[in-house]
């Protein structure tokens, strides 16, 4: 075994951090033999100094990343403070002394992903961020390395578990969207401010990672068409049940039939209960990866939280230290591809629209041949009259977001429809 270590700098220490340093403290041990050389913490850079952090000796803390970064003796750089800035000036220092970097920062690669990549081969050193996708569950080395030799043509999965908490809780206990969120925060799933993860900003960086990974090219945050849950009600909720289905938050990649470009997008949808990722249960996260040789994959456990995150970058850890004692580095951004981002409106989905209609003879004709005006086949109709009023509930068949989308415009328009009370895409079928 190499006897010199390996000198490691942490950036940030927060419920990831600390738990890194923990862990990298009392199992330092097996991390060396693992490795074939020792690894040493020599620095762990914070915002705020003068707060006990439990598991890290005191000598350790700075609040001068730039210096731990630059040192020059550093091999690896964990990065676990998030956010664009700093974080990325400090890895990209950390790239210019020689240092590989292990990163949690999803926001980050979503946005500057190939940036990064190409500042890495540049200087020799690796990139690994495991961690910044659904958290303990080894999905992107799997991905990048596993099925390296397949072509995925699709990827859809949960990957928040603060909305599918969220979700799960509204379609177990019929709670509103309120409640359900209030019950996150106090068990702490969700953060004081919720709109990364509500509006579905978070997924949609994972997404983005997804994307790129599975199909070889580049997708930003900014190539994914993004929804939140905070529209998604009890009575969504309540005709997702009486049509054998679930509401999850849903990320979505896809090749086209045609190998032509890829769609990314983030949104509610009504999920199959006979599909795998109906059952997927409180904070959890899971992915289903449809590949041509492989088939059908999934990907389950927690999403999120200090010791499950830190789980995932200590394997990347493990990994670039390998890299180091072996004198090479990891596969880096296979991206050969340069398949564009479809908009949305050119996807093909399927609809449910739940209206509310005067409660008389020839409405249904009227939606119906509205319907039809667009190209919109209809699969289902579910009708309920009250008091004059009457409540239906349309699903279609697959055709493109826009000509469903114009035919909700026109439904609007239509003197016999009070409301256009809720609209959700259907999945998983």
């Amino acid at each position: 075994m190499r006897t010199r270590p390996l000198k490691v700098a942490l950036l940030g220490c927060g419920v990831v951090g600390s738990e890194v340093a923990r862990i990298m403290t009392t199992d330092a041990a097996d991390l060396a033999a693992r490795i074939g050389a020792p690894v040493e913490l020599v620095g762990v850079a914070v915002r705020r100094a003068g707060r006990a952090r439990a598991g890290v000796p005191e000598h350790l803390i700075t609040t001068d990343a730039e210096a731990l970064v630059n040192r020059g003796d550093i091999d690896v750089v964990i990065e676990v403070v998030g956010g664009i800035e700093p974080s990325k000036h400090l890895i990209l220092s950390a790239f210019a002394n020689g240092a590989s970097v292990v990163s949690a920062n999803k926001a980050l690669l979503a946005k500057d992903g190939a940036e990064l990549h190409a500042a890495a081969a540049k200087a020799g050193v690796d990139l690994y961020y495991e961690a910044a996708v659904a958290g303990a569950i080894p999905l992107l080395r799997p991905l990048r390395e596993s099925l390296a030799g397949d072509k995925v043509n699709r990827v859809l999965g949960i990957v928040n578990g603060t909305t599918n908490f969220i979700m799960d809780k509204m379609d177990s206990t019929g709670a509103g969207y309120s409640e359900a969120l209030e019950e996150a925060t106090a068990l702490g799933y969700a953060e004081a401010d919720p709109t990364a993860d509500v509006e579905g900003f978070d997924a949609a960086a994972k997404a983005a990672i997804l994307a790129g990974i599975a199909f070889h090219t580049k997708v930003t945050a900014a190539d994914v068409y993004r929804e939140g849950i905070t529209e998604v009600t009890a009575a969504d909720i309540a005709s997702a049940k009486e049509m054998g289905c679930v509401v999850k938050l849903l990320a979505i990649c896809e090749r086209a039939a045609d190998g032509e470009s890829v769609t990314a997008r983030v949104h509610p949808a009504m999920l199959p209960l006979s599909h795998p990722l109906a059952s997927v249960r409180e904070a959890y996260n899971a992915v289903f990866v449809e590949a041509e040789a492989a088939g059908r994959l999934m990907f389950y456990g927690p999403g999120a939280g200090g010791a499950p995150t830190a789980s995932a970058v200590l394997g990347d850890l493990v990994a670039v230290c390998r890299n180091k004692v072996n004198g090479t580095t990891g596969p880096g951004d296979s991206v050969y591809t340069q398949l564009p981002a479809k908009p949305m409106d050119q996807v093909i989905t399927r609809y449910h629209v739940s209206l509310d209609v005067d409660d008389r003879a020839g409405v249904l004709a009227q939606v119906a041949s509205v319907f039809a005006e667009h190209g919109v086949s209809i699969d289902t109709v579910r009708q309920q009259g009250r008091d004059g009023d009457a409540s239906l509930v349309v699903v279609t068949h697959r055709a493109t977001d826009a000509a469903l989308s114009a035919t909700v415009d026109k439904l609007r328009a239509l003197d016999s429809v009070r409301d256009v009370a809720s609209i959700m895409r259907v999945e998983g079928e």
